[in-house]
């Protein structure tokens, strides 16, 4: 019996998680996803339309009614700039959201001729997040440390202080990344310091304890031979993995104190490959017991036991894949929780000398055509900046201030005003990342007068998400230029000068207003576009396991088909595009006044918490 092959795509996100599956021209076929329940939604969580139950079905609630959050949520805020999550929690969500596709799509099949079948998995995940288990029970010893937790800062502020900046420099020639409460690194090195089962796990455990990320230990759970894996995307962001080698350094363990013979790391393979194949996991041995599967779930789950999972990317690198800024040159900014922007350098690695952040783009090695002339199945690296707070700062304007019932509020509330009136909002709830790497800086509201509205607190919120995007295009400008054969390279085979568009994605990219301010903040040389798919992220994955899989025979043929796919999307019914491209309109004067504003209060927010005995 024939079929249309279908292509799964799991995303792990850091506010929810969800499964889709697309076809050949990247259109979603069936969706569903469940946001995650945290320790700080008590307050919030009636303002939601939605809730999500166990089972992963959403239920439509009325307005007046209080909905109870659950006694273990999947994140938690322990203390000030702690973010945890529950890894038990998020391997159950997406087992129920893959099995809510699975009934969908039976349900789709009904009315078609050719019915759809899913012939792989891909993988995608918010990186840094670092887990440690036991092989033996096969348990978490911790919870996740989310890639934005800010718990390390002692840690990071004792490295900068013991080692000379020769030395730092030296290490991050080899693996891309500054030292910063990012990276997986300072995190694992907290757990040895601060968590009693894992120091024991180490120090006495011959080898027992497993050390990975988030793709790491989904694909460890659901591939029926405990596949123990991770692909170049997410390793290059652990400080573990020598950019060169692909590969763990010793150098770089050596200076982490990490003893090969008393952990183990995830063999790092590329982002396009079979890492194993789909078993249903057995919750109740991790000690999660309420995943809640209906009978046909299960059913559903069960026939598709065997499915390759084929496909693995971090988060940002999945975007831009998804994003289809697949050539040397091109860049794309994902607005999610925290914002990434990724300049698409080719097989060249840049390291940058401005703040940026060298990391992998994709590594797809079974391709076997050439790319901007050159062999794609090279590893593709990326320059990278990233903000820590974006989504997240609209987040607390709705959930903390209570300035906004619901997200998507935000913008039209910025818009009531034509400027913020003198204020700066520097959202470094996180520290600062990119390019200022600042773990004690701190959020800071700047330029209050009795003037001042929730209006224009509103707009400078947006506006320092926008200003942060500005500081790193910039970086990476800078860096390209240091490098003339890239620049002519580059403008050649795209026709465009470096950065001249970037595309957007996520969450804040569906607001006209914020889109406008970036707009306004970068100038007139760079143009904003607008994704027609709203899920980037997850499509990359899925290009990831569709090409192993054969959906699409090479990288152009993705590209292809998922272009004719997307302009499909914005094709009104008169047949006319829709225009997802923004340009400035400020004045260059109100833009560089803004600009000067922006520096004096982030040089305001640096090192507020230095001096200072943080725990």
């Amino acid at each position: 019996m024939s079929f249309e092959p279908l292509v799964a795509s799991i995303d792990l996100g850091t506010t929810s998680t969800r499964a889709i599956l697309f076809n050949k021209l990247g259109q979603e076929v069936a969706k569903h996803q469940v946001e995650y329940s945290t320790s700080a939604q008590v307050g919030s969580r009636k303002d939601s339309p939605q809730i999500i139950s166990s089972e992963g079905i959403a239920i439509t609630v009325s307005d007046d009614l209080q909905v109870e959050v659950s006694e273990e949520p999947t994140l938690n805020f322990p203390k000030a700039g702690w973010v945890e999550c529950r890894v038990e929690s998020i391997l159950a969500n997406a087992i129920q959201c893959f099995a809510a596709c699975l009934i969908s799509l039976e349900k789709i099949n009904i009315t078609r001729d050719v019915p759809y079948k899913v012939t792989s998995i891909g993988v995608a995940n918010m990186r840094e997040t670092t887990i440690v288990w036991s092989q033996k029970t096969g348990k978490a010893l911790y919870n996740g440390i989310v890639w934005s937790d800010t718990r390390t800062s002692a840690i990071v502020k004792r490295i900068n202080a013991q080692y000379p900046a020769e030395k730092l420099e030296s290490l991050r020639q080899i693996n891309g990344l500054p030292i910063s409460t990012y990276f997986s690194a300072t995190k694992f090195q907290w757990l040895l310091e601060n968590v009693p089962e894992v120091k024991d796990a180490y120090e006495n455990g011959n080898g027992d304890l497993m050390f990975g990320t988030l793709d790491t230990w989904l694909i460890y759970n659901i591939t029926s031979s405990k596949a123990f894996v991770t692909d170049v995307t997410n390793a290059s962001r652990t400080a573990y993995m020598n950019l060169e080698t692909i590969d763990y350094d010793d150098e770089l363990l050596k200076f982490w104190n990490i003893d090969r013979k008393k952990i183990q790391l995830p063999k790092i393979l590329s982002s396009s490959e079979v890492y194993g194949h789909f078993a249903l996991p057995d919750l109740t041995s991790l000690g999660y017991t309420d995943l809640g599967l209906s009978k046909e779930a299960a059913e559903k789950l069960e026939s598709v036991k065997g499915l390759p999972i084929c496909g693995c990317l971090g988060d940002q690198s999945a975007s831009l894949v998804g994003q289809l800024a697949v050539r040397k040159g091109s860049a794309k900014c994902t607005y999610g929780t925290g914002a990434f922007l990724l300049y698409n350098t080719g097989d060249q690695k840049l390291i940058s000398r401005h703040g940026a952040v060298t990391t992998f783009g994709y590594w797809f090695p079974e391709l076997d055509e050439k790319v901007d002339g050159k062999n794609s199945s090279k590893p593709q690296f990326a320059l990278e900046g990233s903000i820590a707070v974006a989504g997240s700062c609209v987040q607390w304007l709705r959930d903390n201030l209570r300035l906004i019932s619901k997200a998507q509020d935000v913008g039209p509330l910025a818009s009531e005003v034509d400027n913020s009136g003198g204020v700066v909002f520097v959202p470094a709830f996180s520290g600062l990342f990119a390019p200022y790497w600042d773990s004690e800086s701190r959020g800071t509201i700047l330029g209050l007068t009795q003037y001042t509205s929730a209006s224009h607190i509103a707009r400078a919120a947006l506006e320092g998400v926008c200003f942060q995007t500005r500081a790193i295009l910039k970086a990476m400008i800078n860096d390209a230029g240091a490098s003339a054969d890239f620049l002519d390279e580059s403008s050649k085979i795209t026709g465009q000068t470096p950065l001249s568009i970037l595309a957007v994605d996520g969450g804040m990219s569906k607001s006209d207003e914020v889109m406008q301010i970036q707009s306004d903040i970068l100038g007139p040389c760079v143009t904003v576009r607008r994704s027609p798919n709203a899920e980037c992220t997850a499509l990359g994955a899925a290009i990831a396991a569709g090409i192993c899989s054969g959906l699409w025979t090479s990288l152009d043929d993705a590209v292809t088909q998922i272009s004719k796919g997307n302009k499909l999307l914005v094709t009104k019914k008169d047949g006319s595009q829709v225009d997802n491209d923004f340009h400035a309109t400020l004045s260059d004067d109100q833009r560089r006044v803004a600009w000067v504003l922006w520096e004096r209060a982030v040089e305001k927010a640096k090192g507020w918490l230095s001096g200072i005995e943080t725990h």
